[in-house]
């Protein structure tokens, strides 16, 4: 099987299976998707829903958010993964967005990246999800699905995202992230993956090489 082949057949399997993939995150604006994500960097997005009601109520635009301490925030995301730097990024995260992109949330990677806590992974996502933009964000999901399966060889979520990007066209873009965030999530699990009930192990190296 050519990477061609490969590609057509897992893309064309996720389009029938999951058409209108979506974050399992829960937000309601911009603002509340930046900090949802900033929360979820290892950690759950079960956990996340979890705690952001009460975070957003307390804080829900960035001049509230800007306006506390991150010793304000801590206590309402003091069961994430590690919150005291969460707390210490959503406070100069919102202190930024107020001070220099006039309280919205900026579209490009290059604005995105300069805010505390958004790294490259986040701000693909904010793209993808705020903007409709075609980014694909590698997490650890991604990463371990696309090596996997043979969508790409790469050591770093940046040679991932590359391969990636190189081989999906751009209207699919968004989609594949969740596609193969989701697959990894319930199928395709970094210890124990379901290959038996996994309907792209036909396509797939890591199965065939089994």
């Amino acid at each position: 099987m050519t990477i061609k082949e490969r590609y057509k057949a897992i893309i064309e399997h996720f389009k029938r299976e999951n058409p209108n993939p979506s974050t399992e995150l829960h937000f309601s604006n911009p603002f509340e998707t930046l900090v949802a994500v900033i929360l979820s960097a290892q950690c759950t997005d079960k956990r996340i829903n979890l705690v952001t009601p009460a975070l957003f109520a307390a804080y829900p635009t960035p001049q509230a958010m800007a306006a506390a301490t991150a010793d304000d925030i801590l206590p309402y995301i003091a069961s994430v993964s590690y919150p005291n730097n969460k707390a210490r990024h959503l406070q100069a995260m919102a202190a930024m967005l107020v001070s220099e992109f006039n309280s919205e949330v900026p579209s490009t990677m290059e604005e995105l990246t300069r805010l505390p806590g958004v790294g490259r992974k986040t701000a693909n996502v904010i793209m993808g999800v705020v903007f409709h933009k075609a980014a694909i964000a590698v997490d650890t999901h991604v990463f371990r699905v696309a090596n996997r399966t043979g969508l790409a060889n790469g050591k770093t979520p940046i040679e991932v995202e590359n391969t990636l990007t190189r081989h999906i066209v751009e209207e699919d873009r968004y989609n594949a992230h969740h596609w193969l965030l989701l697959h990894g999530r319930y199928v395709c699990k970094a210890l124990k993956p379901d290959c038996l009930n996994c309907g792209i192990n036909q396509f797939c190296k890591y199965y065939i090489k089994k």
